[in-house]
């Protein structure tokens, strides 16, 4: 199994995931020398698979992680210059992506596995529930920029990521205590230990270690705003 601190990892294997099942029940995609499908191949975008591919991911991270999890990375991935499907110049490839990535939420939040979620994508694109062409008029009306605010996490009020503070919550433990972080600078994951040591080092001014039940834990400086805080 994936470790929960790659979530570049879990991106692929979900994508490969669907790649799979899609060449598998809906039509047949270029494969390579191996059997497996060429993730740089042409005609991934713009169309049904790439509607299913940004549905399964989106629900993955939805189930590995939680919604809003899944909300931050989408949007980053989106902006990303160094992504393999950023849309970001074209409006209507965009929403689409937006739109299938919502639709993706909604069903990992029903699916038990990544099994019936595939399914449950598969029906929604049998139900024209996705978008699968950037002309189509339905519009995406959730948060549409790189920015994490509106959520729980770090973000701030304008439509980039608060370099400042660019802690996301990746998991809480049983008793809701943040145990795995990732910065969204760096792009790098953080376990609990791993974060705290790097605040005491003082590679991360705007946060601060408190001890809480007799664990160090890594928490926000105040400043104003509740979705600033860790806690």
């Amino acid at each position: 199994m994936i470790s929960l601190l790659r979530p570049d990892l879990i991106k692929d294997e979900a994508r490969d995931e669907a790649y799979e099942y899609f060449d598998k029940h809906i039509r047949k995609l270029h494969k390579r020398a191996d059997g497996t499908v060429d993730p740089k191949a042409f005609g991934l975008e713009n169309n049904d698979v790439d509607a299913f591919r940004h549905a399964h991911v989106s629900g993955v991270f939805t189930q590995v992680y939680n919604e809003e999890v899944a909300d931050i990375f989408g949007r980053i991935n989106e902006y990303s210059p160094l992504s393999w499907y950023s849309n970001a110049k074209n409006p209507g490839s965009l929403n689409m992506d937006f739109w299938n990535n919502a639709i993706g939420r909604k069903y990992g939040k029903k699916g038990k596995d990544r099994q019936e979620l595939l399914k449950l994508i598969h029906e929604a694109l049998k139900n024209s529930e996705l978008i699968i062409d950037p002309s189509d008029k339905r519009k995406y009306e959730g948060n549409k920029s790189d920015s994490i605010n509106k959520s729980k996490y770090e973000g701030n009020k304008s439509d980039s990521i608060n370099k400042s503070k660019p802690i996301v919550v990746l998991k809480e433990d049983k008793n809701g205590r943040n145990e795995l972080f990732f910065d969204l600078v760096k792009n790098v994951p953080l376990t609990r230990e791993e974060f705290v040591a790097a605040v005491e080092a003082g590679n991360y001014p705007a946060y601060t270690v408190k001890i809480i039940h007799g664990i160090a834990t890594p928490v926000s400086n105040p400043d104003g705003r509740q979705t600033n805080n860790l806690s």
